[in-house]
């Protein structure tokens, strides 16, 4: 499956957009984060924990998600591949695994924090609360890098594919070639029409 022009452009206007969505809202988690735990106000650390959540609640997921569903739709739909290239395959792992620890530790790692808040007691580990935002912005960070300069080469699977590609294509020169008959021109079949 070939993506058409114009449906490969959308998708990667839709991947560029859902992915810097993402590493925005990671770094303003970072900055909320980090206001919490440098402040000795208790009513500055519980609007930045409140503001978290609401972050977490409403735009995590959904930007992980359309990350990871508009990148797989860009490597089944174009010449790249899911499994072709080193990079790719390491951004589908990357973005899959910061789209589970996202929804399985930093969304319920922020709740508990604003449990806590809400209660009136202080926070537990002022680590907790910011470790998710910085690995996530690390990681991010890795897969944009890898993104611009398309490190590592060619896998196996895109090694095979392409010693295939090129034997079918030699083949098929060797054919024209020994071909008794004279090839056709588009521009000659519309002159003579």
């Amino acid at each position: 499956m070939k993506l058409r022009r114009p449906a490969r452009r959308a998708t990667l206007v839709v991947h560029v957009a859902a992915s810097a969505g993402w590493l925005g809202l990671t770094l303003g988690l970072l900055a909320l984060a980090t206001a919490a735990i440098t402040t000795e106000s208790h009513p500055t650390i519980e609007a930045s924990v409140r503001a978290m959540k609401v972050f977490t609640d409403w735009l995590v997921l959904p930007l992980a998600l359309l990350t990871l569903l508009s990148g797989l739709l860009l490597s089944l739909g174009t010449s790249w591949g899911l499994a072709r290239h080193r990079w790719v395959y390491t951004k589908f792992w990357l973005t899959l695994a910061t789209t589970a620890a996202s929804t399985f530790a930093l969304r319920p790692g922020v709740n508990e924090a604003v449990a806590t808040v809400s209660a009136g007691d202080a926070l537990a580990s002022s680590t907790d609360l910011i470790m998710g935002p910085i690995v996530s912005l690390s990681a991010y960070l890795f897969m944009t890098v890898i993104s611009v300069l398309k490190p590592w080469g060619l896998t196996r699977r895109g090694r095979r594919l392409r010693a295939a590609h090129q034997r079918g294509q030699r083949k098929l020169g060797e054919k024209q070639r020994a071909s008794p008959h004279k090839e056709v021109d588009a521009e000659v079949m519309r002159q003579t029409a």
